[in-house]
């Protein structure tokens, strides 16, 4: 019987050892590498991680190859399709799908710890009117520690647990607000009637003494649908850039304000959080229909810098399984708020071109969330400088359950990658002339 081991031999040294394999319940086995320096006198060199497992997690599974995303072991299409983004940030963060009670209470929880101190709303007038909002969720997040200190103690669990509610809760109504300073409307504070997408989406656009009216005076259920499913889409997405800036903050004993500030200027990267937003700078340089064709031979092109975003994945390399479940919503949407914007016109007659390409179809180029997340936020009226703080409610679901789950291992240490010295080696500081 082949023995559960990988041997590496460092033949500089005529040494080998024998190594561990590490099997979770499904996926690729990681080498435990942990004694490689002590037992050989090498380190591993591996930019971007894509070879690292960096920790033991039982939250999110992704295969890559096949399509497959699961939370907690649901596919997503399932929770996508019969769940709500609060009952999935449930399931993320306690393991398992709530009860009817349970559901509730957990609402109730949210609910209540929705609002933000007062004194902390008046902290956006800090912020100068035209900051973008990305930038004061960072600086907002980073400063609730000093408003909600009394809970930080990091080894009391029910600590942890208020802690990641509060940020859970507290997202949209900081997002909103960042929003609505920038655009130099009222603040509105959230509503104990209203449903987590449905609250925000009022908090977002209402203005005094109303709810967000579309033509029809109410909040549109479609909108609300697409805002959910996105949330839920976006929740998490295992051992992401962002989620490991958390784990890798969490893991110095940082409280988890700073850590999830980290997390969020992780997230502001146009090859992160911003790829939606890219999708419509993108539309908007093809600018018309018939300039398809060109743009889509300069993607090819090798030698030009031109990408063609939202289209394809580094994880995913056959199909994106959230961009099967976005475009139903996509078109959904498109109906229910038709729009003389070409941009819309020219989205989809993008798409159309690259599935019929053989080129695209041979580098399984499929549009990715991303692709259709842009355009659905658009159509429902929200800015393009706040799409990534869409990504930032939805993900810090992942992000506190991350912490959480972390934060209840024992024997954690800090992070501390290693690196390849390619600098000067040892030089003398008084053999400098003429200074």
């Amino acid at each position: 019987m082949t023995k559960d081991t990988v041997t590496i031999r460092n033949n500089a040294t005529d040494k080998e050892t024998e190594f561990s394999l590490l099997r979770g319940s499904v996926g690729t086995p990681a080498v435990d590498i942990g004694s490689l320096n002590k037992e050989l006198g090498v380190f591993t060199f591996d930019p971007g991680f894509m070879s690292t497992a960096s920790c033991k997690s039982a939250i999110t599974y992704i295969d890559g190859e096949k399509g497959i995303l699961l939370y907690r072991g649901y596919p997503i299409e399932q929770l996508a399709k019969n769940s709500s983004f609060v009952e999935v940030a449930y399931l993320l963060m306690n393991g398992e799908l709530p009860s009817e009670v349970e559901l509730l209470s957990f609402t109730d929880e949210i609910n209540q710890h929705s609002m933000i101190h007062e004194s902390l709303r008046i902290f956006f007038n800090g912020f100068h009117y035209d900051a973008h909002p990305m930038a004061m969720m960072v600086g907002v997040m980073g400063s609730l520690s000093a408003f909600y200190h009394s809970e930080l103690d990091m080894s009391d669990p029910e600590h942890r647990r208020i802690s990641a509610m509060r940020m859970v809760a507290k997202m949209p109504t900081i997002a909103a607000a960042s929003h609505r300073h920038s655009v130099g409307w009222p603040f509105v504070y959230p509503r104990q009637d209203l449903e987590y997408c449905e609250n925000f989406m009022n908090m977002m656009f209402s203005l005094p003494g109303q709810k967000y009216i579309d033509k029809n005076n109410y909040i549109d259920p479609i909108a609300v649908k697409a805002l959910n499913l996105l949330f839920i889409l976006h929740a998490d997405h295992e051992q992401n850039a962002s989620t490991s800036t958390v784990r890798l903050a969490s893991s110095t004993g940082a409280n988890p304000y700073a850590c999830v500030a980290a997390g969020i200027s992780a997230l502001w990267g146009p090859a992160h959080g911003g790829a939606n937003e890219a999708v419509l700078s993108m539309l908007a340089e093809i600018g018309t229909v018939d300039r398809i064709p060109k743009f889509i031979a300069k993607a090819k092109d090798k030698n030009d810098p031109f990408r063609l975003m939202g289209f394809g994945h580094r994880v995913y390399k056959n199909f994106d399984p959230r961009a099967t479940i976005t475009r139903e919503t996509c078109y959904e949407v498109l109906e229910k708020f038709p729009s003389d914007d070409p941009l819309f016109e020219l989205a989809i007659a993008l798409e159309e071109y690259a599935l019929k390409d053989d080129y695209f179809i041979e580098k399984k180029l499929y549009p990715n969330v991303d692709f259709y997340s842009g355009i659905i936020y658009k159509a429902l009226k929200i800015p393009e400088d706040m799409f990534t703080v869409m990504f930032v409610i939805a993900r810090t679901a992942g992000w506190v359950s991350h912490w959480l789950e972390m934060m209840s291992e024992p024997g954690q240490r800090i992070g501390r990658p290693r690196q390849i010295y390619t600098g000067y080696k040892n030089r003398d500081y008084s053999s400098i002339d003429n200074r």
